[in-house]
């Protein structure tokens, strides 16, 4: 019943630019109704 309540569910994401690693293994579960940011250097 809880994943009912999650709009996004994400696991082990890793995004990389050639050999830098942007993101690596990000696991998130967005629940439905929250408000929700992502934040870090850019």
């Amino acid at each position: 019943m809880e994943q009912d309540l999650n709009i996004l569910q994400v696991n082990n994401l890793s995004k990389y630019f050639g050999g830098l690693a942007a993101v690596s293994n990000c696991s998130l579960k967005i629940r439905k109704g929250s408000i929700t940011g992502v934040i870090g250097p850019n």
